[in-house]
C-alpha cells in the first residue's frame, strides 16, 4: 500500500477493499460479547466502603434475626395461629429471601476490587428479586383484604377465612409472583450486549440493564409496553388496598367507644405502615416512565424498598404488636 501511495493512485477495487475490510473490523468490535457486568455505584474502601460494609451488615443481621423471630413466634405460639398472624409470618420469612438476592452482592462489592456479576448472575439475581417482590405485593393486597373482612364482616370472618382459604391465598400470591417475571427475564436473556458493561445502579434491574442492550426500534417499543404493565400490576394493587382502607376506616370511625376505634385502628395500622413503605418506593421507582433521576436518587429509591422496608417490617410488627411481643 506504501509502495502504492507513492507511485500511483489506488485502483477503485483496492479501495472499496480496504473500506470493506475497516468496516468489518469494526462491526466485530463493537459486537463484543459482554459477559459480566460491573456496578459503578459503590465506593472503594478508602473512600468510606468499609464504613458502608460494615453499616450494611449490621443492617442485614438485624433483618434476618428480626424476621426469623417474627416468623418463629408465630409458628410457635398458638394464640397466634389466625390468618392475620400466618400472613406476617409469611412476610417475615419472604423478607428474608428477598434481601438475600441483593444485600449479600452488595456487601462483597464494598470490600471488593472486582465489582462485578456475571451475565447469569444477574439474570437470577433480577429474577429472584422481582419475583419475591411481586409475591410481597400480592400478599400485602391480600392482608388487606383480610383486614377489611374481619373488620367490616366480622360475623362471617371465621366462617369465609379458613386456614384452607388462606393457605391457598398464600399460595396464590407465590404462584402469581414466581411466574409473573420470567417471560420478561427470558426475552431479556435472548437480547445481545455489545456494548458498555457498567451497571448504573447497586444491583441487577431491568431499566439498568435493558440500557446495556444493543436493541433496536422494535425492542425499545416492547420495553415501553412492559413498563405499561408493570404501571397497571402497581397501580390495580395501590387501588385495591386503598379501597379496602377506605371502607375500614369509615367502619372504624363509626365504633362509638373510643377503646373500641383503637383496638379496631390498630390491627391494620402495621400493615398500613409496612405497604406505604413498600409500595411507596416501588412507585417512585417503576412509575416514572420516561423520567429520569439523578444517581444518588435511583440509588436512595432502589436502598428504599430493597433494604429499609425489609429492616422496618420486624420492627414495625414487634414493636406495636402486645401479643408478638409476648411470644417473642
Amino acid at each position: 500500500l506504501k509502495h502504492i501511495s507513492l507511485n500511483s493512485k489506488i485502483p477503485s477495487h483496492s479501495s472499496l477493499l480496504i473500506s470493506h475490510l475497516t468496516a468489518e473490523k469494526m462491526a466485530n468490535k463493537s459486537q463484543t460479547v459482554v459477559i459480566e457486568f460491573v456496578f459503578t455505584g459503590f465506593p472503594h474502601l478508602r473512600e468510606g466502603g468499609l464504613l458502608f460494609f460494615i453499616l450494611l451488615l449490621l443492617i442485614y443481621l438485624f433483618i434476618i434475626i428480626g424476621n426469623l423471630m417474627v416468623f418463629f413466634a408465630v409458628k410457635l405460639d398458638s394464640r397466634l395461629h389466625t390468618p392475620m398472624y400466618f400472613f406476617i409470618s409469611v412476610l417475615s420469612f419472604l423478607e428474608i429471601w428477598y434481601t438475600t438476592t441483593t444485600i449479600p452482592k452488595m456487601l462483597s462489592n464494598l470490600v471488593s476490587e472486582q465489582k462485578t456479576i456475571s451475565l447469569a448472575g444477574c439474570l437470577l439475581q433480577m429474577y429472584f428479586f422481582h419475583s419475591l417482590g411481586i409475591t410481597e405485593v400480592c400478599l400485602l393486597t391480600t392482608m388487606a383484604m383480610d383486614r377489611y373482612l374481619a373488620i367490616c364482616n366480622p360475623l362471617r370472618y371465621t366462617t369465609v377465612m379458613t386456614p384452607q382459604l388462606y393457605s391457598q391465598l398464600t399460595l396464590g400470591c407465590c404462584f402469581c409472583g414466581f411466574f409473573t417475571p420470567l417471560p420478561e427475564i427470558a426475552w431479556i436473556a435472548t437480547l445481545p450486549f455489545c456494548g458498555p458493561n457498567q451497571i448504573q445502579n447497586i444491583f441487577c434491574d431491568f431499566d439498568p440493564i435493558l440500557n446495556l442492550a444493543c436493541m433496536d426500534t422494535g425492542t425499545i417499543t416492547l420495553i415501553k409496553i412492559v413498563d405499561i404493565v408493570h404501571a397497571v400490576e402497581i397501580i390495580t394493587a395501590v387501588m385495591l388496598v386503598a379501597l379496602a382502607y377506605v371502607r375500614i376506616i369509615a367502619v372504624i370511625l363509626r365504633i362509638r367507644s373510643a377503646e373500641g376505634r383503637r383496638k379496631a385502628f390498630s390491627t391494620c395500622a402495621s400493615h398500613l405502615a409496612i405497604f406505604l413503605i413498600f409500595f411507596g418506593s416501588v412507585a417512585l421507582m417503576y412509575l416514572r416512565f420516561s423520567a429520569k433521576y439523578s444517581f444518588f436518587w435511583d440509588t436512595t429509591i432502589s436502598l428504599m424498598f430493597a433494604v429499609l422496608s425489609p429492616f422496618f417490617n420486624p420492627i414495625i410488627y414487634s414493636l406495636r404488636n402486645k401479643e408478638i411481643k409476648e411470644a417473642i
